[in-house]
């Protein structure tokens, strides 16, 4: 059997520890000692990462890393929790450490606490948050932070095509380093025209779909596509009638984003798409768009992906 290529946030994490943890908290006499089991009762999440670490100053102590694609609102409750029962579990102080890997939208406001008040009584939590895209390429590269090299595109001044070049001769430099190929290849088709990045690197889809980031992007289209789709229903609704319009809003945004998802694989693997296949596409019903998105990860040519589709 095929081994599970792993390229989440643990993985990441393991490639350079002690620089990881450093640059965390912004403290270079601290030093990583383990990678701890970040599942607790009831409660299991791969962006989760919890490390093991020591100072002069603090001896041991925990650092909790929150990886995430865009910042959620409900994300200061959840980092509360995390250190409570992080805490709990391993009886050591904590240091909670929020990274966000894309920006929000510009009416969303990145939270650094916990706080509220009920009956006179108070609770607060504060932590630490890092936003990759402030965070300059150039100095990921220098240092050398490994575990940021995927990311590099998406970094303050990473997206352009020579600093591309610089991450990918960084991650063929060592051996470790060469499943993040594929992800260093999403992230930059964020930035730069996908040609290009055929051209420079290696795109793995069958190790890039192992991402608990790309199964996010993915998921987020669709939930995109339902919303647009009840707004969509609803203004259907005011001349057909709400449920009627509502539902066939919905239904209509799943199938959007599914023509929208199915496109993007084709162009992450062959490139261009004729005209014709986005054509063929457009008529395709939901449950054929479903059975031919698989069919798309899997086939070795654009031409034996046309042989799948409905005359």
């Amino acid at each position: 059997m095929t081994k599970r290529a792993d390229i989440g946030s643990k993985r990441l994490i393991s490639l350079a520890p002690n620089a990881w943890v450093q640059w965390v908290t912004g403290n270079p006499q601290v030093r990583a000692s383990q990678l701890l089991d970040a599942e607790f009762q009831w409660i299991s999440r791969e962006s989760d990462v919890i490390v093991k670490a020591s100072s002069p100053e603090h001896s041991e102590f925990l650092i909790l890393n929150e990886l995430q694609l865009r910042y959620d609102q409900n994300m200061p409750q959840r980092m509360r929790n995390y250190v409570a029962l992080a805490e709990e579990k391993y009886n050591l102080s904590a240091y909670p450490v929020l990274i966000n890997i894309l920006p929000p939208p510009t009416t969303v406001t990145i939270e650094n606490c916990y706080d509220r008040e009920f009956m006179g009584l108070k609770a607060r939590q504060d932590y630490r948050v890092i936003n990759l895209w402030e965070v300059e390429a150039e100095l990921v590269l220098e240092q050398p932070l490994p575990p940021l090299f995927p990311f590099v595109p998406i970094l303050f001044g990473g997206g352009s095509e020579s600093k591309l070049r610089s991450a990918v001769q960084a991650l063929r430099a060592d051996q470790t380093l060469n499943q993040l190929e594929p992800l260093l290849a999403f992230f930059a088709s964020f930035v730069l025209e996908i040609p290009l990045i055929q051209q420079i690197m290696r795109w793995d889809m069958t190790v890039l779909r192992e991402s608990p980031w790309y199964q996010e992007i993915l998921q987020e289209g669709l939930a995109q596509g339902i919303e647009q789709g009840i707004e969509q229903g609803i203004e259907q609704g005011i001349e057909q009638g709400i449920e009627q319009g509502i539902e066939q809003g919905i239904e209509q945004g799943i199938q959007q984003e599914r023509r929208g998802s199915l496109e993007r694989i084709l162009k992450l693997r062959f490139s261009e798409i004729p005209s014709e296949i986005s054509v063929r596409i457009q008529a395709l019903t939901l449950e054929q768009l479903e059975e031919l998105m698989a069919t798309a990860l899997t086939v070795n040519s654009l031409d034996e992906f046309t042989q799948h589709l409905p005359n």
